[in-house]
């Protein structure tokens, strides 16, 4: 029974000296946290009123956050009586040897804000990136979001958009479409050119204050090609694409136009 009492009492006297030091870590984990999150929310409005763009703006306010939030945690643990350099190698360890398991991630994520900053494309571009096109919907920290044409989502590593070739078909926030016309030699290429001009005109998607462009590209042994080149919006690409090709049809029907058939090279009219 001595020894129980003894005990007893060595675990209340550990409870009467620790409470105070646990109390203090649980008031400063309150407070400290109010006040990180406060002022993250007062960096993100002050990024919002600069020039950069929303996705850098939370990264940074996002950063600055759990930086405090971890600065926090380390006073803490110091006034609950915890060694906090001990803490600190802990963490310092865990973290590189995070960062030799995650080399590809963190390639990925210094990608990431090079994008962020140098900004080759943004939400809503479409893009072109190693043969894989589509419309930038979310431009993560670690991946690039796209979507297809085909409603497809394509998860793209950043560190493929920083070490390779980006086309951005929306930079100059025009997009000119590449329209090929197998033409004979026998018609007059200043009447197909008129009927092509004209037919082109009647799309209400091309842009009317770019000329479209409209010439002999190709002398093939049997027919001539002819480039269509009329500029469009970049969310409009497809439906203008149907819709001029209809409209050629459409024109070349009515003018009685040839063409020629490029798999076996014969000459034939158009039809409705």
């Amino acid at each position: 029974m001595p020894n129980l009492e003894k005990y007893l009492q060595n675990i209340l006297d550990n409870i009467i000296a620790y409470t105070p030091k646990l109390a203090g870590a649980i008031a400063i984990l309150l407070i400290g946290f109010w006040v990180a999150n406060k002022l993250e929310r007062v960096v993100v409005e002050r990024l919002k009123r600069s020039q950069l763009s929303p996705e850098i703006t939370s990264f940074i306010g996002s950063m600055f956050g759990i930086t405090l939030k971890i600065a926090v945690l380390l006073v803490a643990a110091g006034i609950a009586g915890f060694d906090t350099s001990a803490l600190v190698g802990m963490l310092a360890a865990a973290g590189f040897a995070v960062g030799l398991a995650l080399q590809g991630g963190l390639a990925n994520f210094a990608s990431g804000i090079l994008i962020l900053i140098f900004k080759p494309y943004k939400v809503s571009d479409w893009i072109d990136l190693d043969g894989k096109f589509g419309k930038v919907e979310e431009i993560q920290i670690f991946n690039t979001i796209l979507t297809t044409p085909g409603l497809k989502t394509l998860i793209i590593p950043n560190g493929q958009v920083t070490s390779n070739i980006v086309t951005n078909y929306s930079k100059k926030g025009i997009l000119r479409l590449e329209l090929m016309i197998n033409m004979p030699y026998e018609e007059s290429f200043p009447k197909v050119k008129a009927i092509i001009e004209k037919a082109i005109e009647q799309s209400v998607y091309i842009k009317k204050q770019y000329e479209p462009l409209v010439g002999i590209e190709v002398f093939d042994a049997h027919y001539i090609q002819i480039g269509v080149k009329p500029y469009v919006n970049p969310d409009e690409y497809w439906e203008a694409f149907y819709e001029i090709n209809a409209l050629l049809k459409k024109a070349f029907s009515e003018n009685n136009i040839q063409v020629a058939y490029p798999d076996t090279v014969m000459i034939g009219k158009i039809g409705d």
